[in-house]
């Protein structure tokens, strides 16, 4: 059936910075049968995951050292997400009347069902919280004391005051802006954190740490407001300055959602139904900023000041570890463009680099040679730092089967695998690393170019979710993930990490864990 736009269609598209041709083309993706990866077996060490011991890290961290005196760095942190996800429970509470009495919630205790007990832990927890301190003096404000309010099992009180905008509104602010840890004679939130931990690997003494946020932009006032404080305060205690950017998600990376046959969904008003298009949307900030070196790091992967030290010391060897490719890499690049390095190439390329070639490649004539590994080699690079697998939801370093080239090293998600096949299945829970997102980019060319990230991304890597919109079943097109396809024609290196590096905080009872919490009791100073 073909699809027509109404004239009122055109201007929805328009307003958004798209075509007619591209929201048809997005269709077509719901039309056709999906391409799932075919994974070949996982990144192991010694098989695609490099071991570097601490004993001999020291040319990286020179390198490292060196690529931060002249400012070649940049911290990129996706702040978008809001906290909803991270209170789930407390919500599902808020929301189910007959847990909040006190008798049927303990009844429900019990019987063991989850979510009530989950909601007296947090309730027994509550000084434990660093955000706890907050709740207080807005209940204080209204002449309500919070001690009452749990000894009286007001418990929708307390979630309002929590939860909602009547006070700290945790239920619908960014995950950025909400405390995590709790010091002597502060409590930061993650934002903050971020800055803080940036000083340890983006600057010295005086320096200058830059940073990149997207951000909301319904929430760009309180970001701006927080971050001139934050900056101010961090700035004046470790001696340094930042130069903090933010960016919104395009709208024109919003993709069409489709009903259960794959045609283009509208509202109850009849309008064209669009919606965000998952974090591989960034792939157009990361690029708008046309920077030399950057880090990327969620913004919930933040430890406190005792733990920050050990985390960083693996961000300075990964960030050196690719200034030394990023100099192999361009080194090699030039020379054969100039005629010569092709064995010199070839040998980077398989020993450190990892590349398989294509059957028969040693039998090639020079020139092909030559022009195939230009073609790899002129690319952006990213060094992924990995942690041994715990069995954390995520993605994992695999090798991945070509469409017309030998396995490439790539970051997968469970979602882009067929796991109705059993040999894809058997080689997914074979997995012995896992994705935290801590990875360092290389994205100029080796004459200081920047590359157009964009022209590197594998345009069939998107997903296909289930989702719903006015109490109907619709089709949601996420594009490819930034670090999966968005990546996916990149130079990819992994490197194993301690698992102490990865500390992210998905539930509000994660900040309970002792990586989160003060090192001495008492520290919350509520």
């Amino acid at each position: 059936m073909k699809i027509r736009f109404s004239e009122s269609d055109n201007q929805q598209i328009k307003a958004l910075g798209i075509s007619p041709a591209q929201v048809l083309e997005q269709i077509d993706v719901f039309l056709k049968p999906g391409r799932s990866t075919i994974l070949d077996r996982p990144c192991t060490l010694g098989d695609g995951v490099r071991k570097i011991e601490p004993e001999n890290a020291g040319q990286f961290l020179e390198l490292h050292k060196k690529a931060v005196r002249a400012g070649r760095f940049i911290k990129f942190v996706p702040a978008s997400g809001a906290a909803s996800r991270m209170f789930h429970s407390l919500l599902q509470i808020y929301f189910l009347p007959q847990f909040l009495e006190k008798d049927e919630l303990y009844k429900k205790v019990s019987q063991e069902v989850a979510v009530a007990c989950d909601f007296v832990r947090f309730l027994e927890s509550l000084d434990r919280f660093p955000f706890t301190k907050d709740l207080r003096e807005t209940l204080a404000e209204d002449g309500i004391a919070l001690e009452e309010v749990i000894d009286r099992g007001n418990f929708r009180t307390l979630l309002e005051y929590l939860l909602t905008k009547r006070g700290l509104n945790y239920g619908c602010l960014p995950k950025a802006l909400l405390k995590f840890h709790s010091y002597q004679d502060e409590h930061r939130t993650a934002f903050e954190e971020q800055l803080v931990e940036s000083v340890f690997f983006l600057a010295e003494k005086g320096g200058t740490c830059r940073l990149h946020f997207t951000v909301p932009e319904e929430h760009a006032e309180s970001f701006e407001a927080h971050m001139e404080e934050a900056a101010r305060r961090q700035g004046q205690r470790l001696g340094v300055s930042f130069d903090i950017d933010f960016s919104f998600q395009k709208p024109s990376t919003n993709t069409i959602a489709a009903d259960m046959d794959g045609q283009p969904f509208r509202d109850r008003f009849g309008r064209l139904h669009f919606r965000p298009a998952g974090h591989g949307a960034l792939m157009e900030n990361l690029n708008d900023l046309r920077a030399d070196l950057a880090y990327i790091k969620n913004i919930d992967n933040i430890v406190p000041d005792r733990l920050k030290e050990a985390v960083c010391f693996w961000k300075r060897v990964l960030g050196g570890y690719l200034v030394y490719v990023q100099e192999q890499v361009h080194s090699l690049v030039a020379r054969l463009r100039g005629g010569g390095a092709l064995f010199d190439a070839e040998r980077f390329a398989a020993g450190e680099l990892l590349m398989e070639f294509p059957v028969g490649f040693s039998e090639w004539p020079e020139e092909r040679r030559r022009a195939y590994l230009l073609e790899k080699l002129d690319r952006p690079i990213r060094v992924c730092g990995v942690v041994p697998n715990a069995g954390e939801p995520g993605g994992a370093p695999f090798w991945v089967e070509g469409r017309d080239g030998p396995p490439t090293p790539q970051i997968v998600e469970k979602a882009q695998v067929d796991l109705s096949s059993e040999r894809q299945r058997v080689i997914w829970n074979s997995s012995t690393h896992f994705n935290p997102v801590d990875i360092v980019c290389c994205m100029r060319d080796c004459e200081g170019r920047p590359f157009d990230l964009r022209k590197h991304v594998d345009r069939e890597a998107v997903l296909i979710s289930k989702k719903s919109k006015d109490g109907k079943d619709i089709l949601a097109l996420e594009l490819p993930g930034l670090w999966n396809g968005s990546m996916a024609h990149w130079i990819t290196l992994f490197v194993e990490v301690p698992d102490y590096t990865f500390n992210p905080v998905k539930s509000v009872y994660d900040l309970l864990r002792p990586e989160h919490q003060p090192e001495t009791p008492g520290l919350h100073k509520q």
